[in-house]
């Protein structure tokens, strides 16, 4: 199994580097393609990296590892993704973090399948930081990824991804949840960044009973 990365920034990145130690291929897609490939050398030879549409025609499932607010441009590099899974892991904030900038009405998963209606696309990770990805920094606690899409297939086979990343996976229902947990997403960067929790800050859905 190959999973697609597009993105090479702190998430993209982290994702990459847990995958590949937990024994999964990647592939590492960014318009700038020397930016993929010098991230993927670094990686080791599980990694490869290139081009978006390269990087993307390798796997089926691909995991949209960019701001929003350059999702479109970073999907249109992307190439035909009909068929694919695509897993948004975006929360659509401001510019200094502290709001969003979609909400109550719609998602950015949802507008990311707006321009993609072939794929589909799940919403998962982001509620996470990260400086969570590296297994290491999880070790002895259940952390969570809530995994929202409305296709059953393809949610099963990002919670899967999750489980094998040493993630929790929490089934949350249909993609226009995704409505509901950017504000998680949002209130977590609350937590981390300007109410003094740091980077380990991550949400949990518990069963009182």
């Amino acid at each position: 199994m190959t999973i697609a990365i597009i993105g090479t920034g702190n998430m993209g990145s982290g994702i990459a580097r847990l995958l590949v130690s937990k024994g999964i291929d990647v592939a590492i897609g960014h318009r700038d393609p020397a930016k993929a490939a010098a991230l993927a050398g670094e990686i080791g030879p599980r990694a490869q990296g290139g081009g978006s549409e390269a990087a993307a025609s390798l796997a089926d499932i691909v995991i949209l590892a960019v701001n929003y607010g350059t999702a479109e441009a970073a999907l249109k590099g992307a190439g035909d993704l009909t068929g694919k899974i695509v897993v948004d892991i975006s929360n659509p904030i401001t510019p200094d973090y502290k709001a969003l900038v979609v909400g109550h009405t719609t998602s950015a998963a949802e507008e990311i399948q707006k321009l993609v209606p072939g794929a589909r696309v799940v919403k998962a990770f982001n509620t996470i930081f990260a400086q969570l990805m590296p297994s290491e920094a999880r070790e002895g606690r259940d952390v969570q990824v809530f995994v929202a899409g409305d296709d059953e297939a393809a949610k099963k086979a990002v919670s899967d991804l999750a489980s094998s990343a040493g993630f929790a996976p929490v089934d949350a229902g249909p993609l226009s949840n995704a409505r509901y947990l950017e504000p998680v997403g949002e209130i977590n960067i609350h937590f981390g960044f300007f109410l003094g929790w740091g980077t380990s800050a991550a949400p949990a859905w518990l069963k009182a009973a």
